[in-house]
């Protein structure tokens, strides 16, 4: 049997899903591939969306018309806007989420997308001929024929879990690997690798003294994800913490032995921000405890997800430990936690666009590249699902720069830098932070996707109406006069230094302690104005608070990355044999040829390569 498509899609979870619709949203016939549809976007290990420089990907995946946002802020079921004590640059929204139901909405959104058929099955073959890719083979022998294929796997490449000694091939708890596909790509040239990452144990509930624990609720107020749609709907639920204590610990060291990541089982690199219970003994080994934090599952169930107690240790070991914690002492658990090791691609021979230098029309995304995480697969996603979409339209790939998106930097540090541990996306990994900022990813790509075709009119519109009205604002700010007669006794009572002269109100705007709201509540006409905001007045309102608050800063970062835009429109791909340069570094001339950069700006980046060695280059293009 014989299926025909634009594009094919293999594997249904956040980079698979958000690479579908994308696809099928901008016009390609698309088909996505997955073993289990009642498992489509399944969050594999935490109930979470969101978190540091995370919940920044998924607002861009929003703005961009994606869907991730949609689905957390219809199934959260707690909300907090991390960092809040920082700067706006370093504020992160995070979701607890109902996982079932997250399931069962993006299942929703991917059965009602025009363009898109999914097909449940497992791929075990890449079809290819004069290193282009014309299709997929699958398990029950259909071949579909595709102009181009999204590789969106995650970590069912030949899984394999680890339990203590116990070894049991799998993708995920209970769900078989995918076993042959890794060979049918690396036989084209693509470099293949080994990583590990690890999940804790799933918890009863009602064994559990929650009264010995300490509460964490979510916020009430009006953050959420996506730019459009409405409020949270589900119950609100509360996080719990607790430790673990010298008892624990000392259980845990007893069965170090028996570690897979200590007795030679496991020889892949795991994540480095996100350790087991195991690692975090042997790293921290002076640390008498470590947090814990309890998270609900779902509205309509009893499990909990114990955060921060990822584990590969007997299951005994696990148990025996847990119950030495007051709070935990009568605990059920519904499965113990479980390391997987599994196989991914050397991402640096992917272009920008996330598509293979080796193989024509097949493009990758998620974990496949080395990626840990929902929000960095997902970001992937909706890259690769763009840019097959527009191959097999004949037009120029889609690509964000590092002053553009977390999502640009992240795949620009992929294809550029590599990988050699599971990649987590900090907000340290961006040079310009202010820039990308969480509460203004509609104004860095709405227009760009409206332009392309994946956001909708009515996003365009929407995001129209509030670019105006923070205009606005603004402008108002800029031009309104204030007497210190009229604001000085307003000032004293906010503990804000009085005016020794009149100002405009943008300088009062400025003051650390004073916001568009408070003060309102002292200049009539700044809350006629704002009142006459009519919908998300919030949001509004703190954007362009952001925006005047921040401004120099903004501008002096933005001045920053215009100066290396110059460097980006550089293009020097295919002008250079950099072997034959000898003037280079003999790991300059190596780097530079397995990469094959596209820009000067690039090759600034890729690590061996030196400042003078780009000097080098810059002197041979002006030749």
């Amino acid at each position: 049997m014989e299926m025909y498509f634009d594009v094919v899609v293999v594997g249904a979870g956040h980079a698979g899903c958000e690479a579908a619709t994308a696809c099928a949203t901008l016009g390609a016939k698309t088909c996505l591939i997955t073993m289990d549809m009642n498992k489509i976007a399944q969050m594999s290990c935490n109930p979470a969306v969101g978190g540091i420089a995370k919940g920044q990907i998924v607002r861009e995946i929003d703005a961009l018309g994606g869907h991730m946002g949609e689905v957390t802020d219809r199934t959260a079921i707690q909300f907090r806007m991390l960092n809040r004590s920082k700067g706006p640059a370093m504020w992160s929204p995070r979701a607890q989420c109902d996982r079932g139901k997250f399931i069962w909405a993006w299942r929703e959104i991917l059965e009602n997308t025009p363009n898109l058929s999914i097909w449940q099955d497992q791929v075990k073959e890449l079809l290819v001929e004069d290193k282009r890719v014309t299709g997929v083979v699958t398990y029950l022998d259909v071949t579909f024929k595709a102009r181009c294929v999204v590789i969106t796997t995650g970590t069912f490449l030949d899984g394999l879990m680890h339990i203590g000694k116990t070894k049991l091939p799998g993708g995920r708890c209970a769900e078989p690997p995918s076993l042959h596909l890794t060979e049918s790509i690396t036989r084209h040239g693509i470099t293949a690798g080994r990583m590990k990452t690890g999940t804790p144990v799933r918890i009863n509930g009602t064994s559990v003294h929650f009264d010995e624990m300490t509460i964490q609720p979510g916020d009430s107020d009006f953050h959420k994800f996506s730019y459009m749609g409405e409020t949270r709907s589900l119950p609100q639920l509360p996080c719990w913490i607790t430790y673990t204590n010298k008892q624990v610990h000392e259980r845990l060291r007893a069965s170090l032995n028996d570690s897979p990541l200590y007795n030679g089982q496991i020889q892949s690199i795991g994540p480095r921000y996100c350790p087991s219970i195991e690692t975090k003994l042997v790293t921290f080994a002076d640390k008498e405890e470590h947090q814990l934090f309890l998270e609900p599952e779902g509205t309509n169930t009893n499990e909990y997800y114990l955060n921060g107690f990822s584990s590969s240790l007997p299951i005994e070991a696990q148990l025996e430990a847990l119950k030495m914690i007051p709070a935990f002492r009568d605990l059920q658990v519904y499965r113990p936690g479980y390391a997987i090791e599994y196989n991914y691609f050397d991402p640096t021979q992917l272009t920008h666009s996330l598509e293979s230098k080796n193989v024509d029309g097949l493009f990758m995304a998620g974990q496949v590249n080395g990626t840990t995480g929902y929000e960095e697969a997902a970001g992937q996603g909706i890259v690769a699902g763009i840019n097959a979409a527009l191959k097999c339209a004949g037009s120029e790939p889609f690509t964000m720069k590092r002053d553009e998106s977390y999502i640009g930097v992240l795949i620009d540090d992929l294809v550029t830098k590599g990988v050699d541990e599971p990649y987590r996306m900090f907000t340290s990994r961006a040079e310009y932070r202010i820039l990308l900022r969480q509460d203004d990813a509609d104004a860095r790509l709405t227009e760009k996707s409206y332009k392309l075709g994946l956001a909708t009119q009515e996003r365009f519109k929407h995001w129209e109406k509030k670019k105006k009205t923070i205009e606005e604002i603004e402008k108002f700010c800029r031009g309104f006069s204030i007497k210190s007669s009229y604001i000085n006794e307003g000032l004293k009572a906010l503990g804000s230094t009085e005016l020794q002269r009149g100002c405009k109100l943008i300088d009062l705007v400025s003051r650390p302690g004073l916001t568009l709201n408070n003060l309102s509540n002292m200049i009539p006409m700044l809350k006629q104005k704002l009142d006459m905001i009519s919908d998300r007045r919030e949001e509004i309102t703190e954007a362009a608070e952001i925006r005047i608050k921040y401004s120099g800063y903004i501008a002096r970062e933005r001045e920053l990355a215009d100066k290396m835009i110059r460097l980006e429109n550089i293009k020097i791909k295919g002008k250079f044999d950099y072997n034959a340069l000898q003037s280079l570094s003999t790991e300059a001339r190596q780097k530079l040829t397995r990469i094959n950069p596209e820009t000067m700006a690039q090759a600034s980046r890729i690590p061996g390569v030196s400042p003078s060695d780009i000097n080098v280059l810059l002197v041979l293009m002006k030749r």
